[in-house]
């Protein structure tokens, strides 16, 4: 393919792009392949010679699009919001295009500068306090990550340095591998899979803690459990509080935990990977109160800010703790700008990066402050419009506070009412909700992703979880459901008809949600 091909094959791929998102209400949000469709629609080995591109495009339609969970569709209600707007996949194109692997500023000056300029942007337009911007004169600032996912297993390591690093010096007799095992993290049993996860990666014990009845961790909980993990001998090191929670967008008490994390010299990190882009609206940083007390922060704007999969933004009060741990500098890695500039390499897990910046950058240009706040209002505003639908029905209750766009809601009536309605909807195919269980409590999550949804689409999928809903009660009146009694084991995990029930058992972004 040449430069001349090139433009007419990339002028016929942006109509397709455009025309995809424009008409997606009139393909069915979910898939209707099974495992191993595509193995039939593609030969056994690639093409021995080059295939006219034409093929190829038809092909988009033939073999991929009838595998695709279409994320951006008004109906898709599922995980949290699949960002995405015209000027962001324009920034991804460039980015592809230009191709540079940011690790060093030296590689290439742009990206390392736009991302120094556009994470200070984003910080303060979520009233991020100063020492965590690179336009202060100290060690804080902002960087793109690819996930939240990632940016917890990341802090989690930095945290379990500087600790095993302190705990080295005050008692030398204590080797590394003895000080490891003694390492506890924290965490809401309602924060995202990925915490756990980290843990795990991390080989550092993560202790669940339980929310009170607004979903919230409270300050006294993790005191609680601090003083219970001193008293076996175990180090305190590290929480992750959750500002938006996956299953019901709940907030742990960061006024009340901070204090205890300076204390007791624990890493505080706060994961809002979704609801973190609310807080450009100042209605909600009522919400951040006790951000002060975080060493690190971390969001996604690919979720709710008009930003594609991937990038999601961290920023640290002292940035020189992530370079320490992780501060491996060769010769051929080094050059004679070092210092007077971040060079990301230190401050993440690969080493290579994306030109990612460029469509931040181009978002945040063309929506302005304004554009983002309007569309994140609106999103919140048509959750609330659902959230009225189901109470004026009277067969529905909602489980948790409507805050931001999610409604967690449920048949008025036992456990297996509601998995019937999930099922029921599943097959209906319709729309895409995923359930969650909660406090012995198993519900269905609907929220607002798509930047094209509306009140009409939001009206629309109601009547469908509605129709769904007769056909369940219908059948449930002729033959009531046994109910099947929801179990806690001594570990505090839910246990559903015998089975364990994580309290994350969908994704997020890659997760991720």
């Amino acid at each position: 393919m040449d430069a001349k091909e090139f433009r007419k094959r990339g002028r016929e791929m942006v109509d397709y792009i455009a025309d995809y998102l424009e008409n997606i209400r009139e393909r069915d949000v979910v898939h209707n392949v099974s495992p191993g469709y595509l193995k039939d629609l593609l030969p056994e080995e690639a093409p021995k010679d080059p295939e006219n591109f034409d093929e190829v495009f038809k092909d988009i339609e033939r073999v991929i699009m009838p595998g695709v969970t279409h994320w951006h569709s008004p109906y898709f209600h599922g995980y949290f919001a699949p960002g995405s707007s015209y000027p962001s996949i324009l920034g991804d194109m460039l980015s592809d295009a230009i191709g540079c692997i940011g690790f060093s500023w030296v590689t290439s000056p742009a990206c390392t500068e736009l991302e120094v300029v556009t994470t200070d942007w984003l910080g303060k337009m979520i009233g991020l306090p100063e020492e965590f911007l690179h336009c202060t004169e100290g060690p804080g600032g902002g960087v793109i990550q690819s996930t939240a996912s990632e940016t917890v297993l990341l802090c989690l390591l930095a945290a379990r340095t500087r600790i095993v690093n302190k705990y080295k010096k005050e008692n030398p007799e204590m080797n590394e591998v003895e000080i490891i095992s003694k390492l506890v993290g924290y965490c809401s049993t309602q924060a995202n899979s990925s915490v756990e996860r980290s843990g795990l990666l991390g080989a550092v014990q993560m202790v669940k803690l339980i929310p009170d009845s607004n979903h919230s961790v409270r300050g006294e909980t993790l005191r609680q459990a601090i003083k219970r993990d001193k008293d076996k001998g175990n180090i305190p090191f590290f929480i992750c509080v959750s500002l938006g929670t996956t299953g019901t967008c709940a907030f742990d008490n960061l006024a009340e935990i901070g204090p205890i994390c300076e204390e007791e010299g624990i890493w505080l990190h706060i994961d809002a990977a979704y609801a973190g882009s609310a807080f450009v609206c100042p209605e909600f940083r009522h919400y951040m109160k006790g951000i002060e007390y975080a060493e690190t922060i971390s969001i996604n704007p690919h979720k709710w800010m008009l930003i594609n999969f991937d990038l999601s933004v961290m920023w640290i009060r002292d940035s020189t703790l992530l370079v320490d741990a992780f501060n491996v500098d060769p010769v051929y890695l080094k050059h004679v700008n070092q210092g007077k500039v971040p060079d990301y390499r230190h401050w993440q897990i690969p080493l290579g990066r994306r030109f990612r910046s460029l469509k931040l950058w181009f978002m945040l240009r063309s929506y302005g402050v304004s554009g983002v706040q309007s569309y994140i209002r609106k999103h919140v505003n048509l959750a609330k419009q659902f959230e009225k639908l189901a109470r004026e029905d009277g067969r529905f209750e909602i489980v948790a506070e409507v805050v931001m766009g999610l409604v967690c809601f449920k048949l008025k009536g036992p456990n297996e009412l509601n998995e019937k309605l999930m099922e029921e909807i599943i097959e209906d195919k319709r729309i895409f909700l995923i359930p969650a269980f909660d406090k012995n409590v198993y519900f269905l999550r609907f929220a607002v992703c798509a930047e094209r949804t509306n009140s009409r689409d939001v009206d629309y999928s109601f009547s469908v979880i509605r129709d769904c809903a007769n056909n369940v009660l219908a059948v449930h009146s002729k033959t009531p459901l046994k109910h099947t009694p929801v179990v806690v084991d001594i570990d505090q995990q839910p246990r559903y008809k015998g089975k364990l029930i994580s309290h994350n058992h969908y994704s997020d972004d890659e997760q991720e949600i």
